[in-house]
């Protein structure tokens, strides 16, 4: 046993007393479904906590809080465990498991919808689809809500809508010293700008409500495929082609081995490829006029942007993503995709060396630039782009290789960073983290923390320590 769990047999009497009312899970150590619940997302991340709390509700958050105050040790807070450096365990604390907390409500009429803290992203969309709306969040859909909310929320429609932040109207967080307050416009203002952002350092946010926004359900969407030594010239049109693009016009770039997946032939597998995913948010007719310069440039070896359900194109990466795998990031905004940014990025496309490594390059602007810098903790409105570096490999095997493919890529384009999105950092320490918000935001939000978790409870996160 670990000396946090000892810890807890010695103060046997505070377990008993969070154990008693608790209307979810506790799971131990010496539990049978303990190594199940300590696994995350990311494999490479292989830790050993003391207590798991799978809560069921805001009271069993609440006094779990109480709990691992009182007994002295750090909680991890999980919602749908897909932390790129594994922030959601720990070794030795309490991780304070949302998961079963999945409750989903839609107002049709009032277009909002409130979602529990547990919700994945493909719940939430089900829920919202049913009724012809969606929040803007993600591109993954076993990705958790919560967490990608508090930084930002980047994903298909955020040119069009915003990030999902910019959709949040409440919500409701447990604070350290175990109080529930709900932070608003109105209500806790200050809080509500932080949690627009500045992740899960001031809380754990239980329940979320945003505004919803109509899509589909039928949308132009899904990726056109050419050989990646076409790079150079294909993101050389691209880049002239997204500046007479509309907002409702979302695109991601991606080089990556083509996986061996049931959509693409056989043929393809396993070669070298660059794609741009394209989601239209506006009527298909329109979205097909729009791309069709995409579909008529150079040798493309495969086309498969056509009318779908949205939720088709959200569960469209989900096999290239999947839990257990072994990933790595490094990433960073971008200006533009200047000649030097482009040669770069094409160069280094083809070392990567595992089939299952895929980078994205995600085209910003639009709607996110029309939310004033101030408005949320979130920063750098103003960018062009933002890059996620990412290396993958099934097990332990290749993987170091990998990640020193990423660091190298990342350090090759360092002369052209301007920010980097605080979702997509690794344990990369304050400077990075300071980076991200800037250094006028940074200031102002740690004067939040010193307000709200003075004592930094909270640490288990991109961290903005209060002192």
């Amino acid at each position: 046993m670990t000396a946090l769990s000892d810890a807890i047999e010695l103060d046997r009497q505070a377990f008993d007393h969070l154990a008693a009312p608790f209307r979810g899970e506790l799971v131990r150590p010496e539990d049978p479904s303990y190594d199940e619940h300590r696994k995350i997302w990311n494999a490479s991340i292989d830790r050993r906590p003391a207590l798991i709390a799978r809560c069921a509700g805001v009271a069993d958050v609440i006094a779990t809080v109480r709990f691992a105050r009182e007994s002295g040790l750090v909680p991890a807070v999980r919602g749908g465990g897909h932390s790129f450096p594994g922030l959601s365990v720990c070794d030795g604390g309490v991780v304070i498991d949302l998961a079963l907390m999945k409750g989903i409500r839609v107002d049709p009429a009032g277009r909002t919808v409130r979602a529990q803290a547990g919700v994945l992203l493909g719940e939430l969309d089900r829920e919202t689809q049913a009724f012809g709306m969606a929040v803007p969040a993600g591109i993954v859909t076993h990705t958790g809500l919560a967490g990608l909310t508090l930084g930002g929320g980047i994903g298909w429609l955020m040119r069009k809508y915003g990030l999902t932040i910019d959709q949040l109207l409440s919500v409701d967080l447990v604070t350290a010293d175990g109080q529930l307050v709900k932070a608003s416009a109105t209500e806790n203002p200050d809080l509500f700008w932080g949690v627009r952002g500045g992740g899960g350092n001031f809380g754990i946010v239980t329940e979320f409500e945003f505004r919803l926004n109509p899509l589909g359900p039928v949308v132009l969407a899904g990726p056109i495929f050419w050989a990646m030594e076409d790079s150079p010239q294909v993101l050389r049109f691209y880049r002239d082609w997204i500046t007479d693009i509309p907002d409702e016009m979302q695109t991601i770039v991606i080089h990556r081995k083509a996986p061996a997946a049931p959509y693409l032939p056989p043929e393809l597998h396993g070669k070298p490829v660059v794609a741009i995913g394209v989601c239209y948010a506006g009527p298909v007719e329109d979205g097909e006029k729009l791309v069709r310069p995409l579909r008529e440039f150079g040798s493309t070896v495969l086309d498969l942007c056509t009318a779908k359900p949205f939720l088709d194109l959200q569960s469209m990466f989900d096999p290239s993503f999947p839990h257990g795998w072994w990933y790595y990031f490094r990433s960073a905004d971008l200006a533009e995709l200047s000649d030097d940014v482009i040669d770069i990025v094409a160069d280094h496309a083809l070392r990567m060396k595992s089939p299952l490594t895929a980078f994205p390059i995600f085209h910003l602007g639009g709607a996110i630039a029309r939310v004033a810098e101030d408005e949320t903790a979130y920063n750098a409105r103003s960018a062009a782009h933002t890059i996620n570096i990412n290396a993958t490999t099934a097990t332990s095997d290749g993987f170091e290789d990998e990640c020193a493919w990423s660091r190298n890529f990342w350090s090759a384009l360092q002369p052209y960073h301007t920010s980097v999105y605080v979702n997509f950092l690794m344990d990369e320490g304050e400077d990075r983290i300071r980076a991200a918000y800037g250094p006028a935001k940074y200031d102002r939000l740690k004067a939040l923390k010193r307000r709200y978790d003075p004592d930094n409870f909270f640490r288990l996160n991109q961290n903005i320590p209060p002192d």
